[in-house]
């Protein structure tokens, strides 16, 4: 198996061996859950970190990340286009009010992907990469019901030995449809911070708080958990200039990353259908 199925199987089979089993008062479901989730990924060592035990829709979180990236905060500015996946979250003006990329480019009155950028080109050995999503003014210590906050709330990036590395902090993970999800999108934009300061990619790294999966995801986790295959890593190769083109929302360069990365992936047969938990 790949190194990252390995390493995802032994984190999802310690929350269903030992996790703390409770119901969610916000959600009124099942979980089991254990805090303080770590795990890192050598992405120049061990290939591109995406699951092959089922298969992960290559066409979202690369199309998500792209979105991010460019800023948007509107699902109909490009993202619709490729997955509906945060229609669910947007108000009546169809706007996402704690979009990722918007966060990190706008909300906070500064460029932090732009500022971060400059920083590790002028000096990179800096220790100050820091990139927010959390806005403490808005975001939780509230009853309150908000439809959406932000789950991957900040991540660190630096420079090692010539090699970018992330470390992604996530207050709470869907362990079975989220975890994957995140980190092959998390993994895409370290790949793309790392060609745009022309270093290479390094470890990427991934922090949970609360590591929970659902009760109505109990079968499909003892499904994952039986499954071994013998999948080859799978190497990324950026299209060149892929941190300017997704600022533009370049629609080639979409396809071109999913094209990359389909002829590699062989993803074992899909399980059924598991619907989110909101």
């Amino acid at each position: 198996m790949t190194k990252f199925d390995k390493t995802y199987q032994e984190i999802i089979r310690n929350v269903m061996k030992n996790g703390v089993e409770e119901v969610s008062l916000r959600q009124n479901v099942k979980t089991k859950a254990l805090p303080g989730i770590h795990f890192s990924h050598d992405i120049e060592k061990d290939g591109f970190p995406i699951l092959t035990l089922r298969k992960i829709p290559v066409k979202m979180f690369v199309a998500e990340q792209i979105w991010f990236i460019s800023g948007a905060r509107k699902p109909e500015d490009f993202l619709r286009e490729y997955t509906k996946i945060w229609d669910i979250f947007t108000n009546p003006n169809d706007v996402v009010t704690v979009a990722y990329g918007y966060r990190w480019r706008k909300h906070f009155g500064r460029d932090q992907l732009k500022l971060l950028i400059d920083l590790l080109k002028k000096e990179p050995s800096s220790r100050h990469g820091v990139v927010m999503a959390w806005d403490p003014s808005e975001d939780g210590l509230s009853l309150f019901k908000k439809a959406n906050v932000p789950c991957p709330f900040s991540f660190v990036v630096n420079i090692i030995g010539g090699r970018l590395n992330l470390h992604l902090m996530v207050r709470s993970n869907d362990m079975y449809l989220g975890v994957p999800a995140d980190v092959a999108g998390f993994a895409l934009l370290q790949t793309i911070l790392a060609q745009k300061l022309k270093v290479r990619v390094g470890i990427y790294s991934h922090s949970i708080s609360n590591a929970h999966i659902y009760e109505n995801q109990y079968d499909a986790v003892k499904e994952l958990l039986k499954r071994k295959n013998n999948h080859k890593k799978i190497v990324l190769n950026l299209p060149k200039n892929s941190f300017d083109r997704a600022e533009r929302k370049d629609r080639k360069l979409v396809d071109e990353i999913i094209e990359n990365i389909s002829k590699q992936y062989k993803p074992m047969e899909a399980i059924k259908a598991v619907k989110i938990v909101l």
